[in-house]
């Protein structure tokens, strides 16, 4: 079976809220079923990659002082992620890496913070920093084929706009907005979400949908993957599912 390649970017930067997790976790359900994952790290000043090598590409999130700093680099791999994204390699965002896909990000100051331009939204902060999107959200997703209940922690003052194929539904928390009803950005390879945790140790769901794909790119015959004994996870998201969603 061949090895998935995975590119963290600016993992020293993006990392505001632990979710470099989300590749232990990545890693982690690879191994159990023997799968090989080569995870390479990228960031400002590192030897320019050939992304579409890579199977996925992954990008955190990070204050508003971060993502100023890394945008100017970011804007330098603009050509080669465009041409990974259009040959099939994945791309997992999360918020500030979200943000910076779009058109651009407009900070609490009024500063823009331009952005790939890869996808058609925007984000803007409002001008109040004590305006912020924080706490437990639920969502759910169709992007596996079938009804999927995501729980992650949201904390983002961004309100991003111009969504029009969101990663899922609201069904506890804000949001792409305050008090809206999607959440995220999605693509069969793309998935973009506020939702930090880190995600993916709450819903083995999204992490093996994201392996499935790349195990299977480039690949003449399907792949399945091998079942994990996920009863702990799950038990773990129940309690969640029953707290906030209890009427």
């Amino acid at each position: 079976m061949k090895t998935i390649k995975i590119l963290h970017m600016y993992a020293d930067m993006l990392d505001l809220y632990g979710d470099s997790g989300n590749m232990e976790v990545m890693s982690f359900r690879c191994k159990k079923r023997g799968i090989d994952c080569q995870i390479d790290k990228y960031s400002i000043d590192s030897e320019m990659p050939d992304f579409s090598s890579y199977d996925l590409i992954y990008i955190g999130g990070g204050a508003d002082l971060e993502q100023q700093h890394i945008s100017a680099d970011l804007l330098k791999c603009r050509d080669g992620i465009v041409k990974a994204y259009k040959n099939g390699t994945f791309l997992f965002l999360i918020c500030g890496g979200y943000q910076l896909m779009g058109k651009y990000y407009r900070d609490a100051d009024g500063n823009d913070i331009k952005g790939l331009g890869l996808f058609d939204y925007f984000t803007v902060a409002p001008n109040s920093r004590r305006k912020r999107c924080i706490g437990n959200i639920v969502i759910e997703t169709n992007i596996t084929g079938k009804p999927v209940k995501v729980v992650g922690f949201e904390n983002h003052g961004g309100q991003t706009q111009g969504v029009k194929t969101p990663f899922g539904k609201v069904l506890y928390g804000n949001g792409n907005c305050s008090k809206s009803e999607a959440e995220g950005y999605c693509e069969k390879n793309v998935i973009a979400t506020y939702l930090h945790g880190p995600c993916l140790s709450k819903n083995p769901e999204i992490s093996d949908y994201m392996i499935e794909y790349c195990i299977n790119r480039g690949e003449s015959e399907y792949i399945a993957l091998e079942a994990l004994d996920d009863t702990l996870e799950k038990e773990c998201r129940q309690v969640m599912l029953d707290r906030l969603l209890k009427k």
